[in-house]
């Protein structure tokens, strides 16, 4: 059936979609989703292999091992666990997952434009949310519960995501069962980074911000020094820190 002549559009449709639109729009609504995610499902096949890579070189690891970084922050979160006495391993990955891939991966594959010189175009942006998606789900512990009015970009990605989970669960292990980082190794790494990017970053403004951190949470920090029984020698540290910082207010920041 052919629709829009007036404006000289011709676009082909069911005419099962067209029958009826105003006793039955829900039909409609579903019919035109169906050839929507038919299409939509011959897109994904040509693209999947580059996000299945995409996905592994996020969750896998090279050579084995993680980067130093993550293994260090991961490790202090099973620490930080231990202590609390959580032992709900849900409660670990939740942490994990919120911390590390939909607080800094979801938000480069939703804008790569922070890392590439390139325009987001609005229909890439569709589909970049799609991926994200896939991705969130992905890591999200809860099980998908699909019907006939479920999200299109959910269901693009349904028959995946359980593959996804298990890959994401062993990606956690992995790194979890990894010999730690000893404090020379990661002070070895931080030293290492800092001179790949010693003429880039700004020390003065960093500084201002640790300052803004403490001077604002200074109470707060000293009652957790105290709560934690740390060395009085780091206690006196932070407030010979502070005092100097106090009377730098009025230095200009640059």
């Amino acid at each position: 059936m052919l629709s829009n002549l007036s404006a000289g559009v011709f676009i082909q449709i069911d005419p099962d979609v067209d029958e009826d639109q105003t006793k039955n729009p829900e039909r409609k609504k579903l019919k035109l989703k169906e050839v929507h995610l038919t299409k939509l499902l011959s897109t994904k096949v040509a693209v999947h292999s580059f996000v299945e890579k995409l996905f592994r070189s996020i969750w896998g690891l090279t050579l084995s091992r993680s980067p130093f970084a993550v293994k260090y922050f991961f490790d202090f979160l099973d620490t930080q666990a231990e202590n609390m006495k959580i032992t709900d391993p849900d409660v670990l990955h939740i942490w994990k997952t919120n911390s590390l891939p939909l607080r800094f991966w979801i938000n480069i594959l939703k804008n790569p434009q922070f890392v590439f010189d390139m325009e987001k175009t609005p229909h890439m942006d569709g589909c970049l949310s799609v991926i994200a998606q896939a991705f969130m789900d992905s890591f999200s512990l809860s099980e998908m519960q699909l019907g006939k009015y479920a999200p299109t970009n959910k269901l693009l990605y349904a028959k995946d995501i359980p593959k996804f989970k298990q890959e994401v669960k062993m990606y956690y292990k992995q790194i979890r069962d990894q010999s730690p980082v000893t404090p020379a190794e990661f002070k070895d790494f931080l030293h290492e980074e800092s001179k790949k990017h010693e003429n880039e970053f700004n020390e003065a403004a960093a500084l201002k911000e640790l300052y803004k951190f403490i001077e604002r949470y200074f109470t707060e920090i000293k009652q957790k020094l105290d709560e934690n029984g740390v060395p009085a020698e780091l206690k006196e540290q932070l407030q010979h820190v502070k005092q100097s910082f106090d009377g730098l207010k009025s230095c200009s920041w640059s």
